[in-house]
């Protein structure tokens, strides 16, 4: 220590003091200014970036409010077209069951006025036999008897009435 007190030059001691603060206020006039700038620029462009994530971040927010809403307007869209569906369903249903008794009813009536038809040639098939049985016993009887007209007569008559027609 006692040779750098030795070794001490004022002068240089000042020339390095004055290069010391030329050198400091070159370098505030020409580096502090853009250092700083570009501080504040990247300090900036953080805010910008901070407030853009935030603003993404509201947006986000704001799509899934909007998404949930979607969503359940269409769940009751769905839910109302089910229940259309299902309505015209059991209308179809109902309109069918309705038309299937309609046209049931008219096969039944057709086949009652069919039956009711065929009971009547039946019924008139049935006296066109008869009459001509009748015919046949009478000619028969005629022929037997043809001697006695009073005989005759009462032998028809009493085979008509036996014979019944119903």
């Amino acid at each position: 220590m006692d040779q750098l007190l030795n070794d001490f030059s004022p002068g240089l001691f000042f020339m390095q003091a004055i290069i010391l603060i030329i050198l400091i206020l070159l370098m505030i006039k020409f580096a502090w200014k853009p250092i700083l700038n570009s501080l504040q620029d990247r300090e900036d462009g953080i805010k910008n970036a901070l407030d853009s994530a935030e603003k993404a971040k509201l947006e986000m927010q704001n799509l899934q409010a909007d998404n949930k809403k979607l969503l359940n307007e269409a769940r009751a869209e769905r839910e109302a077209m089910l229940k259309e569906a299902r309505d015209m369903k059991a209308k179809m249903i109902e309109d069918a069951t309705g038309e299937a008794e309609a046209q049931a009813n008219k096969i039944i009536e057709q086949a009652q006025a069919a039956i009711e038809s065929e009971k009547k040639a039946a019924m008139a098939e049935l006296k066109s036999h008869v009459a001509g049985l009748s015919l046949e016993i009478a000619e028969k009887v005629l022929k037997g008897e043809l001697s006695n007209k009073d005989k005759q007569l009462s032998l028809v008559e009493s085979m008509l009435g036996d014979a019944k027609l119903n």
